[in-house]
């Protein structure tokens, strides 16, 4: 048996490559758009991939199960559980087939019995592998967004991202009586989750990509919770606030995600098209930004503020420094569903004007500034400072009307990296005298510990 974890640190999502070196057969579970990666390794397993799943109608990046599957002419396996508003669209297409509890996806001498976790989501399904040739105890437990390491999946998404309302405190009694579902698991069991630490589709994940049942059995607070009210008040306290296109993803992964065939490859171009965004190094945007553009630098974040900020029917042109850049923008904004770059162009072509930072020594001798913390409510809960006016950076560009044009704009975050988007979106709708904290409430922190309050 072979197990080949692919993790993409931007969506702090994990996939799941599982073979049979005896038949040369493997299935892929909850794979990216960037298919790839997948092909790649099939190949240097000398596996053929055969079979293709995912645990759920996802909503935080868009589905590649299809993309593979066309690919390679794989079957598709996907779930029939949950009731109408969780079916799949496209579940009529040649070479798919529904599955539903207890059923079993054989893969060369392996099986992965089919496990309905709802919770999550109504048609959640989790994967029970069990290595035949070897034994018939089962191995491992392919979660998706039923377990973490250390937490358990959120089930306020259908409510919160995707308003179906009322839908909260249900998932959430659902969820912990899909919990009770594992006790006749061994400890041994290993554990695979869809996501690490970093996912908005919990509040505590850890960072190890596997795990043990028997570990999080005496670690992870959702399994240790003793009664189902106790749980359900829990779950649904303290959850990050659910990106926008959270809701999208939920309806693209739905209908069916549009087969590419290939990554996008942006051409270079001398004029815009729609949205300007700069996908540059923090420390190149902060040496000049460009008029009208929108900072969201290239990496772990910019799937998650794209998605919050950009329109899916409007074309965007990046700013980058070189055809890498480019294609690399490119590629993570097509793990969301967005396949609108039009082109990129080159700094060189647009004029620019510098940011203005104020470091945390000077900030108590700025009276009058008005001081706009956009991180998140979690954060903002920790340590904040007093006079500050809290705005999620997901949320500013809806809110910009409580802001005043006749006072400065001190704008922060944790540690400066959300600063550059938040200060372009006020510079585009007219704020003229703004300016950033430099490093973010953890230099205040540092050099002057008694402007901030805590908890």
């Amino acid at each position: 048996m072979i197990i080949r974890n692919f993790y993409d640190d931007k969506l702090a999502q994990a996939s799941y490559l599982v073979g049979c070196a005896a038949t040369g057969e493997a299935i892929v579970i909850d794979p990216l758009r960037d298919i790839q990666q997948y092909l790649d390794m099939a190949e240097a397993q000398n596996l053929r991939i055969t079979a293709v799943t995912e645990t759920h109608i996802h909503a935080d990046y868009l589905s590649g199960s299809r993309e593979l599957a066309a690919a390679t002419g794989a079957q598709l396996f996907l779930s029939d559980e949950g009731d109408d508003l969780w079916k799949y669209a496209y579940a009529n297409e040649p070479g798919i087939t529904l599955v539903k509890d207890g059923h079993v996806i054989r893969v060369g001498n392996l099986t992965l019995k089919v496990m309905h976790t709802p919770g999550h989501t109504p048609e959640h399904i989790s994967f029970l592998l069990t290595d035949h040739p070897m034994s018939n105890e089962p191995h491992s437990l392919f979660t998706g967004d039923f377990v973490f390491v250390g937490d358990v999946g959120r089930p306020d998404l259908l409510e919160r991202a995707a308003n179906f309302e009322g839908t909260m405190e249900a998932g959430a009694r659902t969820l912990f009586r899909s919990l009770r579902k594992l006790d006749e698991l061994a400890d041994s069991l290993l554990i695979w989750p869809g996501h690490g630490a970093g996912s908005a589709c919990g509040k505590a994940l850890g960072g190890s990509p596997v795990t043990t049942l028997g570990y999080e059995r005496r670690t992870n607070w959702g399994l240790l919770a003793k009664s189902e009210d106790s749980f359900v008040s829990e779950v649904l306290s303290g959850q990050p606030e659910p990106p926008f296109y959270f809701k999208e993803m939920k309806r693209l992964n739905k209908e069916g995600p549009r087969i590419l065939g290939h990554l996008p490859h942006p051409e270079p171009v001398h004029t815009a098209v729609g949205k300007l965004i700069d996908v540059r190094s923090l420390a190149a945007i902060r040496r000049g930004r460009y008029e009208g553009s929108i900072a969201i630098p290239t990496g772990r974040y910019l799937t998650t503020w794209a998605g919050w900020l950009l329109d899916y029917d409007q074309p965007v042109t990046l700013i980058a420094d070189s055809q890498e850049q480019a294609n690399e923008a490119a590629r993570d904004l097509a793990t969301i569903g967005l396949d609108v770059v039009s082109g990129w162009v080159h700094p060189d072509d647009l004029s620019f004007e510098h940011f203005q930072p104020v470091h945390a020594a000077h900030l108590e001798d700025l009276s009058g500034a008005f001081v706009l913390d956009v991180r998140g409510v979690n954060e903002r809960a920790e340590a904040h400072l007093p006079e500050s006016v809290h705005i999620p950076l997901g949320y500013l560009t809806q809110r910009l009307d409580e802001l005043p044009k006749d006072r400065r704009i001190i704008v922060h975050c944790a540690s400066g990296g959300r600063t550059p988007t938040a200060y372009s979106i006020l510079a585009n709708a007219g704020f003229t005298d703004i300016c950033e904290l430099a490093d973010g409430l953890t230099s205040v922190i540092e050099a002057k510990p008694e402007l901030v309050s805590r908890g």
